[in-house]
């Protein structure tokens, strides 16, 4: 049976007690580093915590990497536009990946991704105020497209209500979780009901 996607995902670069102490069953950790020379200890160390604590956990860019920690799945970032082989045979192995456009989503659906980040839903340090795409854009990418879609980008408490008017199944942050613990997002979920495809 294949795994269960979660509401929410914590993207993380290294480890960090901060956020991971507060990981649990209903967020999931993805692991994106690409120039870490200890990357396999890094990720050996978070992979214990995940399984612990009965946590997903995705590896970004490296199928290989993921199932030598036995990951839960791969993330493929949005500037993987090659040709994804063998990866969905695998029915234990989810496939996460993001995009920023339709012409980047189209490539994560013939990736045969399980769900797509799609960002910046709002504005970011790292996009100027013309490239997010705020919630009509953002709903109208979800409608025209028949996947699983998560929000990421710019979420922080001031907008966090505003992901119940998206069709999402949950979302995706790094800040949000470092100044609110993830175990403290409770009361949103609570009241999140995913408007998923």
């Amino acid at each position: 049976m294949h795994k269960k996607l979660l509401n929410a995902y914590i993207f993380i670069d290294k480890y960090n007690n901060q956020i991971i102490k507060h990981i649990n069953t209903k967020t999931g950790v993805i692991y994106r580093n690409y120039n870490c020379k200890n990357r396999y200890k890094v990720l050996t160390k978070i992979a214990k915590i995940c399984k612990k604590k009965s946590s997903q956990l995705f590896v970004s860019n490296n199928m290989r990497l993921a199932l030598k920690v036995n990951a839960d799945g791969i993330y493929i970032p949005s500037f993987n536009n090659s040709r994804i082989n063998g990866l969905n045979l695998n029915k234990k192995i989810l496939l996460l990946g993001s995009a920023h456009n339709q012409k980047e989503i189209h490539t994560k659906i013939t990736q045969k991704c399980d769900a797509i980040f799609l960002s910046p839903i709002f504005l970011t340090n790292k996009y100027n105020n013309k490239k997010h795409l705020d919630i009509a854009r953002f709903n109208l990418l979800c409608l025209r497209n028949k996947i699983t879609f998560y929000a990421l980008g710019g979420i922080n408490q001031k907008n966090l209500v505003k992901l119940k008017l998206l069709k999402i199944m949950g979302f995706g942050g790094i800040s949000l979780f470092k100044k609110k613990p993830a175990q403290n997002l409770g009361r949103f979920f609570k009241n999140f009901n995913p408007k998923i495809n």
